[in-house]
């Protein structure tokens, strides 16, 4: 198994899998205001492996695993790499799924997800859930890993109530994951209070005595590249995964880009909206744009205005005409 996770010369970066977000387009658009060496990992949006599993369901629940080939391209120009995030929590069927992603896809790598606090998939028992079933844990990595050659990571919180972090990090470790994400929160503070990074110090430390050649990642609260860095400096983490960072500031892997003016956040909502269209229309919601447009209308004069009319707005030509 050619594991990447361990190929990095220096800290690596990676944006977060979102649901509604992390979409081909969006990876793109990211992508197309990445500096060179800044950005190493982009993830799809959560998969279910039941629902890819369902003969009927499969069709819709694939889009998620769309690469459009002008991503395709952006991947081999800038050397990121690109992995596919699977939930569920039957091991037999994270197995099956695994198979089909590796011989019909063209992913790097596949990532278990072990840490969505949404309420509606804790209550099925799946991704957070999991932490308070470490033997299925477990028995899905090791699932996952018989069913594919590359390499399978995990990404998870600190705990369902409290954090037990040292505890079920050492469960993870067990069956040798190809890496660790660690979001710095337990499933109860869902996206509430502060991410704890010294809960992923120890998830650092233990691994460094137990597995030192298996990579953790942080995650939680980054809201700029030079404070992913002194997280790195603070903790010993491998890399930094953003996720709600790159609302705050959608050039976050440009560092160097301080300002941004409006001509090129209007300039970038126009791609990110003609891009969307040409991938999604008509079977995605117009709307969807709502959230991002919300990202790219800030922090110059009339932003707000901006972002008042647009909201309102009910299709593509609207949009364009709008800022012609």
């Amino acid at each position: 198994m050619n594991n990447f996770w361990q190929e990095f010369d220096g800290p690596a970066f990676s944006l977060a899998p979102m649901e509604d977000v992390t979409d081909t387009v969006f990876r793109e658009i990211v992508m197309g205001m990445t500096a060179p060496g800044k950005l190493h990992m982009v993830f799809t949006e959560f998969t279910s492996v039941e629902g890819m599993n369902h003969p009927v369901g499969r069709e819709r629940v694939s889009e998620r695993l769309i690469v459009n080939e002008s991503e395709r391209a952006l991947l081999k120009k800038l050397n990121i790499k690109i992995v596919a995030q699977i939930w569920g929590r039957n091991p037999e069927i994270y197995h099956n799924i695994a198979k089909y992603i590796t011989e019909n896809y063209d992913f790097d790598g596949i990532d278990i997800n072990m840490g969505c606090p949404v309420k509606k998939v804790f209550k099925i028992g799946a991704c957070s859930a999991l932490i308070g079933e470490p033997e299925r844990a477990k028995e899905i990595i090791l699932a996952t890993k018989e069913g594919t050659h590359l390499p399978v990571s995990v990404k998870t919180r600190t705990g369902i109530k409290e954090h037990i972090t040292e505890n079920w990090i050492a469960n993870l470790l067990e069956v040798d994951p190809a890496a660790i994400i660690l979001h710095g929160r337990t499933q109860r503070m869902q996206s509430d209070g502060d991410a704890s990074w010294e809960e992923i110090a120890k998830a650092v430390q233990l691994k460094n005595s137990l597995k030192p050649h298996i990579p953790v990642h942080g995650n939680g609260d980054v809201m700029s590249y030079q404070q992913g860095l002194e997280r790195v400096n603070q903790t010993g983490v491998n890399g930094v995964m953003i996720g709600r960072g790159i609302f705050h500031n959608p050039w976050f892997f440009n560092p160097e880009k301080e300002e941004i003016s409006m001509e090129d956040r209007i300039a970038k909502l126009l791609e990110h909206t003609r891009l969307f269209e040409q991938t999604w229309s008509p079977d995605k919601n117009f709307n969807i744009l709502k959230r991002f447009y919300k990202i790219y209308l800030n922090s110059f004069p009339g932003a707000a205005k901006m972002r008042a009319d647009v909201m309102e707005m009910k299709g593509y030509d609207e949009v364009y005409a709008y800022f012609k």
